[in-house]
């Protein structure tokens, strides 16, 4: 009986709750459409009421340099390896290794006794053949006139002219001999064929060297001015080439191409080169060419085989625009890529080509016309194709949205 009377009472709340049911629900069905019904009556009138301020930058076509950043290293501008010319025993180093050096300077005396000899020996016997031609030629002077007068057969007189021939000739042997003995003596003494710094020793005092041997007894450079070595790819030289002679790119002003120097620390170097040559062939290896610039290096900054980055102004680009770094982000591909605001206030992505930054903004030379409105403030509050305010960077004012106003008659 008790389960039977706990059943009927369950039965009776559940009717309750069911009767009950519609008008709670249609209860809440008039709350929502109240609620709506509020929302809609205070929503704004116009559509750009809600839409995100930006700051907009007005682009326009400027004349910028067209620059290229190629890697490069610094290399001497003048080398000279010193060999011995003759063999023989060092007896002196007279430099400092590490300083500077004259052309001409003796840096190293090599033993002259052997060579000193020779010398002597060559002038004596200079002088002996000089006293044969004085008496050759006394001689064929006497038989010349004694034959006009037939005391000496003419035979004996063309053999003493014959022999004063040859005893000119051994004189000009013995001079010859005399040279090379005086040119080996002052082979003993190594000088430095160009003014520069020179650098370690491979040999000390007492050390054997040998005439033209392979190993250099120090290397002499000159550092002031410097050579700055750049490669460049080729397929960028046909382009730039493609872009002079279709008159999208004009020639900078000059015959010379001024360069910078960027330092391995990023800092620029103080002093401006010059361009001056281009390799006339193409590294098969790399697919890129050289080019040679001449820096000033009065100070000694630059030593050879640093590491540096040189800028080339290649041309002007008469209708390149200037955009913000910040306005610039790029797609998960690496492309460029800006918000405009087109005509009907809504921002739109804009593939770009930005290859080049000066300072704090990037050379965009394809994908903007002038007159564009670039978003430089706001990007993370924007997408494309929604409505915006946008407010040229500058100005207190935000731009209002062209509106058609009623003509009231």
């Amino acid at each position: 009986m008790q389960a039977a009377h706990i059943h009927e009472r369950l039965s009776m709340q559940i009717a309750r709750i069911l009767q009950l049911l519609p008008v709670g629900l249609a209860l809440a069905s008039s709350l929502l459409l109240n609620a709506c019904s509020g929302e809609q009556q205070n929503a704004p009138a116009g559509g750009m009421q809600g839409a995100p301020a930006v700051t907009v930058l007005t682009v326009r076509a400027e004349s910028v340099p067209v620059t290229a950043e190629l890697p490069g290293r610094t290399s001497p501008y003048l080398v000279a390896e010193l060999r011995p010319q003759v063999g023989g025993i060092v007896k002196q180093r007279l430099f400092k290794e590490g300083s500077d050096v004259k052309a001409g300077q003796v840096l190293y005396r090599i033993d002259p006794a052997t060579y000193q000899a020779a010398y002597d020996s060559a002038r004596a016997s200079l002088t002996r053949a000089d006293a044969n031609l004085e008496v050759a030629r006394q001689k064929a002077v006497r038989y010349a006139d004694l034959v006009k007068i037939e005391a000496v057969s003419a035979q004996a007189n063309e053999e003493a002219q014959a022999a004063q021939k040859q005893a000119q000739a051994d004189v000009g042997t013995a001079k010859a001999a005399l040279d090379k003995a005086r040119v080996d003596l002052d082979f003993t003494r190594v000088t430095s064929p160009i003014a520069g710094r020179i650098g370690r020793s491979t040999v000390t005092a007492g050390a054997l060297v040998t005439a033209n041997q392979q190993a250099a007894l120090a290397t002499v450079q000159q550092l002031d001015p410097i050579y700055v070595d750049v490669t460049q790819s080729s397929a960028k030289l046909l382009g730039l080439k493609r872009d002079l002679e279709s008159g999208k790119l004009q020639r900078a002003t000059g015959n010379t191409v001024p360069v910078q120097l960027v330092l391995e620390d990023g800092s620029v170097y103080g002093a401006e080169g010059r361009l001056a040559f281009s390799e006339v062939s193409v590294d098969e290896g790399t697919g890129s060419v050289t080019l040679r610039a001449v820096f000033p290096n009065p100070k000694g900054d630059l030593l050879p085989g640093m590491y540096v980055r040189a800028r080339l102004t290649q041309g002007v680009n008469r209708a390149a625009m200037l955009v913000p770094h910040a306005a610039v982000s790029r797609t998960p591909r690496g492309e460029a890529q800006v918000m405009v605001v087109n005509a009907e206030n809504k921002a739109e992505a804009r593939m770009v080509k930005a290859e080049q930054s000066i300072v704090d903004k990037w050379v965009v030379t394809e994908g903007l016309a002038a007159g564009d409105r670039v978003i430089v403030e706001g990007l993370q509050k924007v997408k494309p194709g929604m409505p915006v305010q946008a407010q040229e960077a500058g100005s207190a004012a935000a731009v209002a949205p062209p509106t058609t106003a009623a003509t009231v008659k």
